[in-house]
């Protein structure tokens, strides 16, 4: 999506981005995880974060994002992402310049940069580039796969052994029901390194990778809405909007 030659970034639609496919390599299903084996999984490291949003955004598809409350721990599998391109990208938060808000793009990759929005909800990014250079990628939807009970319990919902996908997809189909089912909030979150253990929210991969993943126009936002940034793990129903077959 970007060119990188004279150092700076413009516009680039490619048609064939969107309906873009890779190949599962290691899939694991979350039946098969365990509290040991989300702990074992390795954190992403600051280099993943340290590369244009468009190509963080994709490749998160498919991690883990863990948080750990005590001996508690929560996990989703992240089912879609957007990418916001800072400076020439006019629905980026980045895009007027450096503020004391949006500071965290700004700063190191890989660290949390959580906003409210519409004084309901908070939506939860992660940073990307170089310092200085502020992109990120807003988390937009994850699939539970361990601590489910509990992340309902967080969005007041009630689950049974037979409640529906429709009911299921209540947990974390959206960023801000995501970022409640996590217990994410600005004064919590925002600036916490997601590449280690030592925070108590971090990015881990534990081999699994996409079948699939398409990329579409953003949603929810009213600039830039025409450009394919918004990556999706095709089928998956726990995305925020009618699911990408």
């Amino acid at each position: 999506m970007e060119s990188m030659a004279t150092g700076t970034r413009r516009w680039n639609s490619e048609p064939n981005r969107m309906s873009d496919e890779s190949r599962s390599v290691s899939p694991r299903a979350a039946s098969a995880l365990t509290a040991k084996t989300l702990l074992s999984a390795p954190p992403l490291t600051r280099e993943f974060f340290i590369r244009d949003a468009t190509t963080v955004g994709r490749e998160l598809l498919g991690k883990l994002l863990i948080r750990r409350e005590g001996r508690r721990l929560l996990a989703g599998r992240i089912v879609e992402a957007e990418a916001y391109l800072g400076a020439v990208d006019p629905a980026s938060h980045a895009y007027i310049g450096r503020t004391p808000r949006n500071a965290v793009l700004f700063g190191p990759p890989g660290h949390a940069y959580v906003y409210f929005i519409y004084g309901t909800y908070y939506c939860a990014n992660v940073s990307c580039m170089p310092e200085g250079e502020a992109e990120g990628v807003l988390l937009r939807a994850m699939e539970p796969v361990w601590g489910l009970e509990a992340m309902a319990e967080a969005r007041g919902l009630e689950l049974t052994r037979e409640s529906p996908e429709s009911q299921l997809r209540l947990v974390s189909s959206g960023p801000g029901r995501m970022s409640e089912a996590l217990g994410i909030t600005r004064a919590r979150d925002n600036s916490k390194d997601l590449t280690s253990r030592k925070s108590d929210l971090w990015f881990a991969d534990d081999g699994y990778r996409p079948e699939r993943i398409a990329a579409t126009p953003r949603i929810g936002i009213k600039m830039a809405v025409e450009e394919p940034l918004r990556f999706v793990i095709v089928g998956n129903p726990y995305v925020s909007a009618r699911r990408v077959r």
